[in-house]
């Protein structure tokens, strides 16, 4: 599981710098080719559409990584059975958002056939749009991988804020052994 993790880690990471790439270079061609006064009509549709899917992308890695919001200090303060609980509870009600997301994103997506974007009609709709679908799946996947770490810690110990974890990992400290409140 870990290899996978690693693996799906950095697809997402090499997506969202591509997409990150992408719209960079968007945006300088459209301020150029508008301060050069030959403004880029399709400009503003695209440049929009691709800042979706690097927050969308660039989201699924925040999720997998665990940079995402939540609420750890809450998790902390329970006994060991309420945060095997609530690990459980957080998890699966993620899931099920975002499952309920793909689905719904996969109905949009089949709604908008034969739709194309107004600025170049050679683009589906259903292509900008299925980042949606595609995105949520790949929450719903990272919320799997994350899950078995996130299990063993809540029946380890407190949760340690990823931030901390990190930087105490950094300077070569074991973060599991510096947590006063982790259970022996």
């Amino acid at each position: 599981m870990d290899a996978f993790q690693r693996i799906f880690d950095r697809a997402l990471e090499v997506i969202a710098a591509v997409m990150m790439t992408i719209v960079t270079l968007i945006i300088v061609a459209g301020f150029m080719f508008r301060w050069a006064g030959h403004s880029l009509v399709w400009y503003d549709e695209v440049a929009s559409i691709s800042l979706c899917w690097l927050t969308y992308y660039g989201g699924a890695l925040a999720a997998l990584r665990g940079a995402h919001i939540g609420f750890p200090g809450l998790v902390n303060a329970m006994p060991a059975n309420w945060r095997v609980a609530a690990t459980l509870f957080g998890s699966a009600v993620t899931i099920f958002f975002f499952g309920l997301l793909a689905y719904m994103g996969l109905q949009v997506v089949q709604i908008l056939k034969g739709d194309t974007l107004v600025s170049i009609p050679a683009v589906s709709l259903q292509v900008t749009q299925s980042v949606i679908p595609i995105t949520s799946a790949l929450f719903v996947v990272a919320e799997l991988v994350k899950l078995p770490g996130l299990l063993r810690e809540a029946r380890r110990g407190p949760l340690i804020d990823h931030e901390v974890k990190e930087a105490l990992e950094s300077v070569g400290i074991d973060a599991t052994e510096t947590n006063p409140g982790r259970a022996s």
